[in-house]
């Protein structure tokens, strides 16, 4: 389905990032796995493409960082070539009440989470503006729809992906280049696993599958948005939670 498109997957150390990498991998996608901090997980992760016999690369940089992430598409343009797919995966959280909330936890987010995402748009979209083609698939949120407590900077910033996607969408559009969002509900990772039984119990009980999501249900997701089958969908968020959030 992704045979010699090349894709740049952010934040592709672990999670839905790695899933999202490992899944484009699979069809056919040569991967650029980016990190920021996470050096030895998003190298386990292009080892693990290369064993099952697909083309995957790492790239150390942070996202926040307009001037890294413009020399980082130079570099894999010069490589590869061109580029095909991005996708604004990375993130991170700091989740504080807002009446608690220190100036830097706020910034730090808005910062990778928001700021990142267009740091990427802006210099990849350059490039596949030239091309005539390309897919940009952001990783919004549910919360970035609904709001949650003790999230105020992350929902700004999940929101603010659904506007700039909404907007960018309009400006590439007619050069034949698609741009997309997807909000993942309640997936299972790392980061929820931690959380107290009670809380699981009252996010499950507001999603009507009954279920909470995994990786594999986001990753499919960006691939069919990465895909020639999603040409006609461009500017939408695709919200991936069970029916969470209707």
């Amino acid at each position: 389905m992704l045979t010699g498109k090349v894709a740049l997957v952010t934040g592709a150390g672990k999670g839905i990032g790695k899933e999202i990498a490992l899944t484009l991998a699979g069809y056919g996608a040569k991967v650029i796995v980016n990190y920021a901090h996470s050096e030895g997980a998003a190298k386990e992760v292009v080892e693990t493409i290369h064993a099952n016999g697909k083309e995957a690369f790492l790239y150390g940089c942070d996202v926040a960082d307009f001037q890294a992430v413009e020399q980082m598409i130079k570099d894999i343009v010069k490589e590869h070539g061109r580029i095909d797919i991005l996708v604004n995966n990375a993130g991170i959280t700091k989740d504080n009440l807002a009446m608690t909330m220190k100036e830097e936890e706020f910034d730090a987010v808005i910062a990778t989470n928001l700021k990142g995402t267009f740091n990427c748009m802006r210099h990849a979209s350059r490039q596949m503006l030239r091309q005539k083609g390309g897919h940009i698939i952001s990783i919004s949120s549910i919360v970035g729809l609904c709001g949650n407590a003790g999230q105020i900077n992350y929902s700004a910033s999940k929101a603010g992906i659904v506007a700039m996607t909404k907007s960018l969408a309009k400006e590439l559009g007619s050069k034949g280049v698609t741009v997309n969002a997807v909000a993942p509900g309640f997936i299972e990772t790392d980061m929820t696993n931690v959380l107290k039984e009670e809380v699981k119990e009252q996010m499950m009980s507001q999603i009507p599958l009954k279920r909470f999501g995994c990786t594999k249900d986001i990753a499919e997701t960006v691939a069919f948005l990465a895909s020639d089958k999603a040409s006609y969908i461009t500017g939408q968020t695709i919200s991936v939670d069970g029916g969470m959030h209707q």
